[in-house]
């Protein structure tokens, strides 16, 4: 390489000047990449430790002099962009609002007086201002080019003429203001949905109307409508899509029937949650043989009664998945689909769309086919009825259970040998009153029922997308929808072998993906019932990358799987819905779809999942919240969940309620956060606060409008 500079033998003052030339002409000549600086320093042979420091010292300085871009942390590319950039407004109720550009750049600060009154998630085009010398690069807002945000939720203040809706939202600092007019019978006190109408220049507030009154503060149901109404999500279904369902006919034809491969004689049940009502997958099983079974994966056919269009079909597309409150089920399809026509009830006839394996005594995969089928379903099983009967090894068809269980461990025993990363973890849950009230908490954990059903799941999952994205070296495949789950992110995975060094783990950061996939389960292994357990295991999944929907299969990662989608769950779920027609079509010799449209289709549907989850994080963080309500002053052993610069988070063992010590009650020194140790650590005493640390919290205040518990050290 043309530049190389050895930082080590340079002379002094030339040093800075002559490794600033080389950085910036390193970087011009990849300037479509981005560079860590131990790429940088490798590039251009900048050794030791003192050369490595004063590299990251002139990166720092290139960064803060805008010559380059630190695209995300500790990652570096020229800056080349023009005066005008397109992207994502975000807004604070501080005042501290930001610009996230499109093209992957340092976040620029927008003042409120330049914000030209965008809201949260605007994508707005911003002109850059001439910077000043050691402060943040500044932008002011030039369009909004899209709306995304309009509605809020919040409590109505009334006054004689006119009334506010007053909020605790962190992304907008003033009150909006509500003309008489516009209050809808909405009365003082009430929880209300308001749209923004307009927000005039010159004006403090934003004014809007109120379009839905959720009902009284503190009532269960107003405060679950709030929490979907503050992610924009639908709390009840509309009418039209409703009526339109009740026209499909539930009659099976006796001409459809005949499509189909009959399993109606074959022995096949359910295993479900015992509140489930919308039952997506069965299991048939039979002997082939002594040491061969037929073991059948049978999926509702959703799409037989939800046609490309339609009103069902569009509100299912919009809503994207349905949704699991702490107390409720938001369902993505209207209830005569998913608790009725689709629902695999036992006893009822039903059409599915189903893989059919045949498996040896050692869990192998002799023969695989996937077809159209119509099933009768001979028992409704929840997972605690066919964990007893594993346990025990006595009930109704205990001897196909215990069979497919053996398959079932087997197929998981290999999954883990060939690299899939083994997080268990636990699902909180509540036990409710007929008012929504928590009485108690509880935590649900996965045993074998449940590994069985998701050993299969999985197996159809993955042999459907081999079956589409599989093909002979040289031919092209068709377009698909995968599920993906990129490799960890080597930044990260660096940071975390930094930090399980002082508890003595080490981990392979280099190697195949399998070989890293295996270090981190057996660093998983390592630290079972050791202190450091909790901890370790917090820091591994945030190393993890997040699984989403593409149309650009690149594998899943912490199944160590090649090719896998979502097919399974077609009641819950629009990929599945996706993943059945594409199917279809590929099925009867179909051409291959168009990408880009696809891809769109993709993209919305992990966004929706993942507002989905927030909105279930939050209804259960509302229920911790209220539980503890009437413990304020007790004491509890927890650990420390968290650490941030406004103060450390605190998880209860015996509850898991999740409450925090805000920075101020730290009184004792001037608290610093080392973000890459995960700790704070006081100024003058050196006294540290660290993830994964045991303490003793007291209950300080429980505040049910933020969802937040405050605690105090005890």
């Amino acid at each position: 390489m043309s530049n190389k500079v050895n930082a080590d033998t340079t002379a002094p003052k030339l040093r800075k000047k002559d490794l600033s030339a080389s950085i910036i002409s390193f970087l011009t000549e990849n300037n479509d990449k981005q560079f860590n600086y131990k790429q940088i320093a490798a590039a251009l042979n900048v050794r030791g430790e003192e050369g490595r420091r004063l590299l990251i010292k002139v990166l720092d300085k290139l960064r803060d002099d805008d010559l380059l871009l630190e695209t995300s942390r500790g990652r570096y590319r020229v800056n080349n962009r023009g005066l005008m950039l397109e992207g994502r407004f975000e807004r604070r109720s501080n005042g501290k609002n930001f610009f996230v550009p499109d093209d992957d750049g340092n976040i620029i600060y927008i003042p409120e007086r330049n914000s030209k009154h965008a809201m949260n998630g605007d994508r707005v085009r911003v002109q850059l201002l001439a910077k000043r010398k050691r402060a943040d690069t500044e932008g002011t807002v030039v369009d909004i080019l899209e709306h995304t945000q309009s509605r809020f939720v919040g409590i109505l203040e009334v006054q004689k003429h006119f009334a506010f809706l007053v909020m605790d939202n962190k992304y907008l600092s003033n009150d909006i203001f509500i003309p008489k007019d516009d209050l809808h019978g909405a009365g003082n006190g009430d929880k209300v949905v308001v749209e923004i109408v307009e927000w005039p220049e010159k004006a403090n507030n934003p004014v809007g109307k109120v379009i839905d009154i959720l009902g009284k503060p503190g009532e269960n149901d107003t405060e679950m409508h709030a929490i979907l109404a503050q992610y924009d999500l639908p709390y009840k279904y509309p009418e039209k899509v409703e009526k339109f369902a009740e026209q499909i006919p539930e009659k099976i034809e006796e001409k459809e029937i005949e499509k189909r491969e009959d399993f109606r004689d074959v022995f096949t049940f359910t295993i479900d949650p015992k509140d489930a009502k919308d039952f997506d997958d069965a299991l048939s099983f039979r002997a082939i043989s002594a040491s061969l079974w037929e073991v059948g994966v049978h999926i509702a056919d959703v799409t037989h009664y939800v046609k490309p269009g339609d009103l069902v079909d569009r509100e299912a597309e919009n809503r994207a998945t349905s949704i699991y409150l702490v107390d409720r089920t938001i369902p993505m399809l209207p209830e005569r689909l998913s608790n009725g026509l689709c629902s695999l009830r036992p006893q009822e006839e039903k059409l599915c769309f189903s893989v059919i394996f045949q498996l040896n005594d050692k869990a192998e995969i002799k023969q695989s086919r996937i077809v159209r089928t119509v099933i009768k379903s001979d028992i409704r099983l929840t997972y605690e009825d066919a964990q007893t009967i594993i346990e025990t090894g006595k009930g109704d068809f205990s001897s196909e259970i215990l069979q497919l269980n053996q398959l079932a461990k087997q197929l998981r025993e290999k999954r883990f040998a060939n690299g899939a990363i083994n997080f268990e973890r636990y699902e909180v849950k509540f036990n409710l009153d007929e008012k929504g009230k928590p009485l108690g908490v509880y935590f649900k954990e996965s045993k074998e029922a449940n590994h069985l059903i998701e050993e299969f799941m999985l197996l159809a999952n993955r042999a459907v997308a081999e079956a589409i994205g599989k093909v002979p070296k040289g031919k092209k495949a068709r377009t698909f929808v995968y599920r993906i789950h990129d490799v960890p992110d080597p930044e990260k995975l660096d940071t975390l072998n930094t930090f399980i060094l002082r508890f003595g783990h080490k981990i392979k950061q280099d190697g195949t993906k399998m070989e890293v996939a295996k270090s981190i389960n057996s660093l998983l292994d390592k630290v079972q019932g050791r202190p450091e357990e909790n901890l370790v295991e917090t820091i591994a999944i945030r190393t993890m990358s997040k699984a989403v929907y593409s149309t650009k299969n690149v594998g899943h990662y912490g199944l160590a799987f090649e090719y896998y989608t979502h097919f399974t769950s077609p009641i819950r779920r629009y990929p599945d819905m996706m993943v059945h027609r594409l199917l279809e079509r590929y099925l009867d010799g179909g051409k291959s779809v168009e990408q880009g449209p696809l891809e769109d289709e993709c993209k919305h549907c992990s966004e929706m999942e993942q507002v989905a989850s927030n909105a279930e994080r939050d209804s259960v963080k509302y229920k911790q919240v209220e539980f503890m309500s009437d413990k304020i002053g007790k004491v509890y052993d927890g650990v420390i969940s968290g650490v941030t610069e406004w103060g450390i988070y605190v998880e209860i063992n015996e509850n898991k309620c999740e409450g925090m010590i805000p920075i101020r009650e730290l009184d004792d020194d001037f608290y610093e956060l080392d973000e890459k140790n995960y700790r704070l650590v006081g100024r003058r005493r050196k006294r540290e606060y660290r993830l994964g640390q045991p303490v003793s919290i007291q209950v300080a205040r429980a505040n049910l409008d933020r969802k937040q518990l405050d605690f105090i050290f005890a």
